[in-house]
């Protein structure tokens, strides 16, 4: 064979390769035979081929993987990309030489070429797309989807505005959260990001034939140094990457619907972004072999040893993104254990079994970011569906790769020896341990302690020398009753009576109540602390001497002794091995490639739809920040242990990214060459950028103006409203009162009034509704009320006093009630808090002056009973509110009070009238009055323990209220009725997606449990054949509710509040809380 055949053979074997890997991925199918003859019957082209695949896996069982490895498809091309750069050194073991098998390949390798010069995209690449072309038109044919609806910004460009030096977030422009969390976690790659901002395309690049690849890589690599540029000096809290998207969407041929995947999309753009710095660094070379950035910061090699029956093979692969299969492996060193070694490799180091195939993976060259794919979705033969492997794993956030390098390859190999060894002795220690602890040969069994235990116990019990019915039966009656039944409730319940004394038919009422009291012992154990002495606790032997029970319990005491010494060895054995295990690669020689993690993407959800998110460690500030789409937000290891290990929720890792601790290039910022200072902001971007991101801040700063402009003209156009409103009622008062000067007092000038201990000071101009009414009716009719008590109250006890005595001995003895009403302990049914704003503001201790001016606002109620007394009263209340000066009251503050207490009362009233709702089984009404009440009651919450209500009742009725509203759409949907489907996905959509974020927000557990209860009823639909219509309304729903940002994008108006009187307020609010009750202990 000559050296071109020879060349022409490896490349056709690799193409070959590269389409099983493909197949193989799409299908699911493992068997090498049965892909090589699907290709061979499609002549190639992948679509026939998935389709020959389909229907064969209905006819025929899948066969084992008799053929498990071959020489030259050493790995998946999916995952190990061999670019130009890679120096392969395949050893030919195939023996073939047949000058037609020739031929044909040559001929086959000069039309790829021809197709290559023309277009500029690889065959590979043609066949993903036939693959990707032929998946969408089966779906359109299918599900006609309809365009994904993106939620709008906020019209308030403040909630867009980035504060700081925050991150700037990523908008999703449509099922884009794919994007968002790889260019997150790339762009937070320092190195990367300043590679990316500082790209030039070549200068020679208009004279240069463009092809395909050249008129789409270019325009993509200035789309993401524009996108980057923003992400560093936008004063945007976000920014679109639309422009970007599109022409990744384009490339990827998909409908705008579809999710991405996150390794095929990241293998798309570091093949883009290989191929723009290959045109430049092609360009730039003088003489000397171009090296590409991307090339050296995302690729490394590995060294493939192995032998395919009996023969010994050695080559080098390049790789990018490797991947690791989870299923089966708790932590990330045991994936990577199983993915270096593959097949029978026990015939690696011996000359037995000859015919045994088998490989090693060892590392020659690790890339800086060493990125593995963690593959969590297999395809379901049977269902023909993929789905989502959500088993945990666990990584760790420093990773030492000393022991899978080809320089440690020998003293690996001696560690792996020890392990299995320790491994196998595990094992039987574990088996061992295991007969301890489950005793028995029945379905049951018991730990044997334990058994022994009981054995003794019951040996030691007191004997009884009758059964026990006949025990019962000997106490019956005369009559032949033997008391009450079971089932008949019994006096006995509720008072203790003494034990039996005797059985005769005297003491029939003694029997007959404690047959009751043990039947009350049975069902009520803390009722009673004991039984009665004369009956035995459990069951006891019949005969025993003293002898047999000395001897039986010595016995048991020895055995049980041994017993447990027996399982604290095995446990001890276990323990220790485990440790040597964990152990074995912690000296310094093996830990001496420290990779740190440096960011984690997430994927929430089944195979068929979900949602990314990516965290990513933020050197800087030394914490671990998320990155959700448009909300960025410091986090903990703790919660990306939740959200990444897996096992949990529907969450998990899909993608890790490590970085070489040892290369600190990667993630520092870079340093002014002439001051010696950190670039930050804009000083990082290039002149061209600059401009642009100024061009842009700009644009932002006019739109905020605009606005804040507009919120002027407003607010200017509802204060000349009230003004002009307050004209007209201060006319109209006018016109019905006669001249004021009579209700100035005829003797003395009253003085400025000080309470001890308690009341008045400061009032606006117009008072609270709950505080003055036009007319003595509800509120004012109720406070009049209590303000005539208190004046009669003061008359009678200081009589023919002025006044202002008795003004202020009123005011202060209605003060001492409602301060005697702040200082009770009540049940929630009970809130004096609505029966008057002065115990609202006792309990959340306002200043005394607000307190002394709202009690002189009550008093000075134009509403008072028309006798000369309440007048005079009423009129030295009024002069007293007008002597009080501004700086002695800040008017402010006590409008902040009152409204502060005013806010109270309506989130009373959102609360009251969603659980009454609730009890009506109204949810979908009730809903949004819980959703406003609770976070209502949340802000006021968080500026005094007593400004509201308890936030556990509202938060536990919310939670449930949503839970009926989605099991009521969700029973819509299943009817398969058009509009009953059609309103349950509309309820999902306008009220339950949009509670989802209030509902993560917080991170209660309780609330994440029934935000995944409600996701998983959705996603169990996903594996039911349904009609096609209700498929494309799950599939175009789905996204949305799997959505985890806690950004809360479009909600409903506030529901309308009706109006009610302080007692019909409290009456009805009383009512309710009395009907709750209390919050379940569970919370659900």
């Amino acid at each position: 064979m000559t050296v071109e055949q020879n060349v022409l053979q490896q490349h056709s074997q690799k193409h070959q390769q590269t389409l099983l890997n493909q197949l193989r991925e799409v299908t699911g199918t493992t068997d090498v035979q049965l892909l090589q003859q699907a290709l061979q019957v499609s002549n190639g082209d992948l679509a026939e081929a998935v389709a020959f695949l389909t229907e064969k896996n209905a006819k025929v069982p899948q066969q084992d993987d008799t053929a498990y490895y071959q020489t030259s498809q050493v790995a998946s091309d999916r995952y190990i990309s061999v670019g130009s750069q890679a120096d392969t050194n395949v050893i030919d073991l195939t023996g073939d030489d047949k000058d037609d098998l020739q031929r044909a390949i040559a001929l086959s390798l000069e039309e790829s070429s021809r197709a290559f010069r023309e277009t500029g995209i690889t065959d590979e690449e043609q066949a993903i797309s036939r693959v990707l072309e032929a998946s969408i038109a089966e779906n359109k044919a299918s599900l006609k989807r309809t365009h994904t609806e993106v939620w709008s910004d906020s019209p308030n460009p403040h909630d867009r505005k980035r504060i700081d030096t925050c991150p700037v977030g990523l908008k999703n422009v449509g099922n884009t959260c794919w994007f968002s969390a790889v260019i997150q976690s790339l762009f937070n790659l320092l190195e990367f990001q300043r590679l990316v901002l500082h790209y030039s395309p070549p200068a020679r690049v208009h004279d240069l034939p463009r092809n395909q690849k050249e008129h789409r890589n270019l325009p993509f690599m200035q789309e993401l140094r524009i996108l980057f540029s923003l992400m560093v000096g936008s004063k945007r809290k976000y920014v679109d990457p639309s422009r970007a998207v599109e022409i990744l969407k384009d490339a990827f041929k998909s409908s705008e619907s579809q999710q991405q995947d996150v390794s095929e999309f990241t293998h798309k753009l570091l093949d883009w972004l290989e191929d723009a710095f290959q045109m430049k660094a092609e360009e730039d070379r003088e003489g000397e072999t171009p090296k590409n950035p991307m090339v050296e910061l995302f690729y490394g090699r590995f060294l493939a040893v192995g032998v395919l029956e009996g023969k010994k093979f050695e080559n080098t692969e390049m790789f990018g993104q490797y991947p690791l299969q989870v299923n089966g492996f708790k932590d990330l060193h045991e994936c990577l254990e199983a993915a270096m070694i593959e097949g029978e490799i026990e015939s690696l180091h011996s000359a037995e079994n000859a015919a045994r195939s088998g490989q090693e993976h060892w590392f020659t060259e690790l890339p800086p970011v060493l990125t593995f794919e963690l593959s969590r979705f297999e395809f379901n033969q049977a269902l023909g569906r993929p789905e989502k492997i959500h088993n945990k794993l666990e990584f760790p956030s420093m990773l030492y790769m000393d022991r899978y390098m080809d320089r440690n390859r020998d003293v690996t190999r001696i560690k792996r020896e020890e392990i299995r060894r320790l491994k196998e002795h595990l094992t039987l220690l574990q088996q061992r341990l295991e007969r301890y602890l489950s005793y028995g040969s029945g379905p049951k069994r018991f730990p044997l302690a334990d058994v022994l235990q009981y054995a003794m116990e019951f040996a030691s019990s007191k004997p009884v020398c009758t059964s026990p019915v006949e025990d019962i039966d000997s106490s019956a009656p005369p009559g032949g009753t033997t008391g009450q039944p079971l089932s008949q409730p019994s006096t006995a319940e509720q008072d203790p009576l003494p034990p039996l004394e005797s059985s005769g038919p005297a003491s029939l009422p003694t029997t007959a109540a404690t047959a009751a009291q043990q039947q009350r012992v049975l069902h009520k154990p803390f009722t009673q602390s004991r039984l009665p002495p004369d009956l035995p606790m459990h069951p006891a032997p019949r005969h025993i001497t003293d002898e047999e029970l000395r001897v039986l319990e010595g016995c048991l005491h020895r055995w049980r002794s041994e017993v447990e010494n027996d399982t604290r060895d095995l446990q001890g054995s276990i323990n220790r091995i485990h440790r040597t295990i964990e152990l074995m690669y912690s000296d310094k020689s093996m830990m001496q490639v420290p990779y740190r993690l440096h960011a984690v993407l997430v994927h929430e959800g089944q195979a068929n739809a979900g949602h990314y998110w990516a965290y990513i460690y933020d050197p800087h500030q030394r914490c671990w920040m998320k990155y959700n789409d448009i909300s960025v937000t410091k986090s903990s290891w703790e919660e990306l242990v939740r959200d990444s290990f897996g096992g949990y929720r529907n969450a998990s890792a899909y993608c890790l990214m490590y970085i070489n601790d040892k290369k600190p290039f990667l993630i520092e910022e870079e340093f002014d060459k002439e001051t010696g200072q950190i670039l930050s902001g804009m000083d990082k971007l290039p002149p061209d950028l600059k401009q642009h991101v100024r061009g842009d801040n700009e644009l932002f700063d006019k739109e905020v103006q605009e606005w804040d402009a507009l919120q002027i003209r407003k607010a200017q156009q509802e204060k000349l409203a009230l003004v002009a409103a307050a004209a007209a009622a201060a006319a109209a008062a006018a016109g019905a009162t006669p001249a004021a000067s009579s209700t100035s007092p005829s003797s003395s000038s009253p003085q400025p009034m000080s309470i001890e201990s308690s009341p008045p000071d400061n009032t606006a101009q117009q008072e609270p509704e709950y505080m003055e009414q036009p007319s003595p009716t509800n509120d004012s009719k109720h406070l009049q009320e209590d303000t005539e008590r208190a004046i009669s109250r003061a008359a009678a006890e200081q009589e023919g006093r002025s006044p202002e005595a008795l003004l202020n001995a009123a005011i202060k003895l209605e003060y001492a009630r409602l301060l005697r009403f702040a200082q009770e302990d009540t049940p929630p049914e009970n809130d004096y808090r609505l029966q008057h704003v002065i115990v609202y503001l006792i309990q959340n201790q306002a200043p005394k002056k607000i307190l002394e001016r709202t009690l002189l606002t009550q008093f000075a109620d134009r509403n008072l009973a028309f006798d000369e007394r309440c007048k005079s009263i009423m009129s030295v209340a009024r002069a007293k509110l007008d002597l009080i000066k501004p700086e002695e009251v800040n008017m402010d503050e006590y409008e902040m009070w009152h409204q502060a207490y005013q806010n109270f009362r309506e989130t009373t009233i959102l609360m009251m009238t969603g659980l009454e709702l609730f009890q009506k089984t109204n949810y979908t009404e009730a809903l949004m009055h819980l959703i406003y009440s609770y976070q209502y009651n949340k802000e006021l919450l968080s500026k005094g323990q007593y400004r509201g209500h308890d936030d556990e009742l509202l938060g536990h009725y919310r939670r449930e209220c949503l839970l009926k509203v989605n099991e009521q759409a969700a029973a819509m949907f299943e009817s398969g009725e058009e509009p009953e489907v059609t309103t349950g996905i509309g309820i999902m959509n306008d009220l339950v997606v949009p509670c989802i974020p209030l509902l993560l927000i917080h991170d209660a557990e309780r609330d994440l449990l029934a935000v995944e209860d409600m996701r998983n009823r959705w996603c169990s639909y996903l594996g039911q054949e349904m009609e096609p219509n209700l498929q494309e309304k799950l599939t175009d729903f789905l996204p949305k509710l799997l959505d985890c940002s806690a950004e809360i994008k479009s909600f409903h108006d506030p529901p309308k509040l009706p109006t009610y009187s302080t007692l019909e307020l409290s009456e009805r609010f009383s009512r309710v809380m009395a009907s709750v009750g209390r919050v379940p202990s569970n919370g659900r």
